[in-house]
């Protein structure tokens, strides 16, 4: 199976857009480009029993967090509030940076 693009990386502030958690704005901590999703902090979360180990010292039912599509969340842009469609843009120096598509605002900083 090809690995496919994601919009968002590890570290962006996202909002999700449809879905049990639809409004919900949060940072995306692990991108998974072969299934197509991403971990966002505190949203889909799901319950798991987990019985006491040498990691995890203390047993019992843990909430955590499951992946969800990517194409369910879209990039938030400070200056519009909202989110936006990003683009990609090159600077002078030569390098990359995603740029909001409604007020051209820099994404990346």
């Amino acid at each position: 199976m090809e690995a496919k693009k994601l919009h968002v990386k590890k570290g962006d502030t996202v909002v999700v857009i449809s879905g049990k958690d639809k409004g919900k704005k949060a940072k995306v901590l692990v991108g998974l480009p072969k299934d197509g999703k991403v971990i966002v902090e505190g949203v889909n979360m799901s319950t798991k029993h987990k019985k006491p180990s040498q990691k995890v010292q203390q047993g019992g039912i843990i909430h955590q967090e499951s992946p969800i599509f990517a194409s369910k969340v879209m990039l938030w842009c400070d200056k519009c509030k909202k989110g936006v469609r990003a683009g990609k843009r090159i600077l002078q120096d030569g390098t990359k940076v995603r740029y909001c598509k409604s007020c051209s605002d820099m994404l990346d900083k």
